[in-house]
């Protein structure tokens, strides 16, 4: 026995328990990130399950598919960047901080961990990809109906519960029919699609543009009082009024009317929209190519 036994491995007792350790950091994490398919609900519960391992004061997502950003923490000089792909599908980009450098042990360890990150990733990007599709026009290239029903609901619970304004802008292609009618239905498909560019061009990055439907857009505007809305639907008109849109050899000139309304405390979802679209018809009704205010 004592001959054979001088044959084997001897693994001591730290080494084992280092081994265990971390197969069960790798098993807790590996869990932990299966509970949600958002990105920064994943990005978040990831450094916090290493942060025993891999010290870190604060970290920097970045989807450029997704137009997405995530930060957290403090930003430090001392930093260390991974591009997270798999099978050339790219799924973002990750930034550790803290003020001390990283050690190459360390570096090694998260690249280890990171592995734990990757699938649940993808399984996100799949599912907010499959969401995005759903969500979005593929005409415009806006967010579509089942996405306004959705997003209103929960920006006015927002809203009232933070005591923050929110505006709503709709808007309607002046006589789109006759487009139509004279130029036929391609021309009008660029006209919806090229108006849903302009109007993206003139809003900030926290407006949300809708093609509500036909030739009607609506704009979400957070944090923005009737005042607000109303200068940003006023620049909206000018902007698509001195545009010039090509199609063949015709030049056709679009021109919009819009409706404004802001959220008031005892608003629901129906009387909040039906102030703008009323709005916007009286726009029309009064020559068109102009704002008009809900009541």
């Amino acid at each position: 026995m004592k001959e054979e036994s001088s044959n084997l491995a001897v693994i001591s007792n730290n080494t084992f328990q280092a081994s265990k350790s971390a197969n069960l950091h790798h098993y807790d994490i590996s869990s932990a990130l299966q509970s949600t398919l958002k990105f920064d609900e994943l990005v978040t519960i990831f450094s916090n399950k290493i942060q025993a391992l891999v010290p870190h004061s604060g970290f920097v997502y970045s989807n450029e598919d997704f137009d997405l950003e995530i930060k957290s923490g403090i930003t430090t000089n001392n930093s260390c960047s991974y591009a997270l792909n798999i099978e050339e599908q790219s799924l973002g980009t990750l930034k550790l901080m803290r003020r001390k450098r990283f050690e190459k042990s360390e570096l090694q360890q998260l690249e280890t961990l990171l592995c734990c990150l990757i699938y649940p990733l993808r399984n996100a990007t799949l599912y907010q990809q499959a969401i995005k599709m759903a969500y979005t026009d593929p005409l415009t290239k806006c967010n579509n109906r089942a996405a306004f029903d959705d997003t209103v609901n929960r920006e006015i619970n927002l809203a009232l519960r933070n005591a923050n304004y929110l505006s709503v802008i709709f808007l309607d292609i002046d006589h789109f029919k006759s487009i139509n009618d004279t130029y036929g239905h391609d021309c009008g498909d660029v006209a919806l699609a090229t108006t849903g560019k302009w109007i993206k061009e003139c809003v900030r990055g926290t407006d949300i543009v809708f093609r509500y439907g036909g030739e009607e857009f609506v704009i979400l505007l957070n944090n923005t009082n009737l005042a607000g809305a109303e200068l940003l639907a006023e620049r909206i008109r000018a902007s698509i009024e001195q545009h010039t849109l090509s199609y063949g050899m015709n030049i056709v000139n679009l021109t919009v009317s819009l409706g404004v309304s802001t959220l008031r405390v005892n608003d629901t979802v129906e009387t909040f929209i039906k102030r703008a679209d009323q709005a916007m018809y009286r726009a029309k009704k009064n020559g068109r190519n102009q704002v008009n205010l809900g009541d």
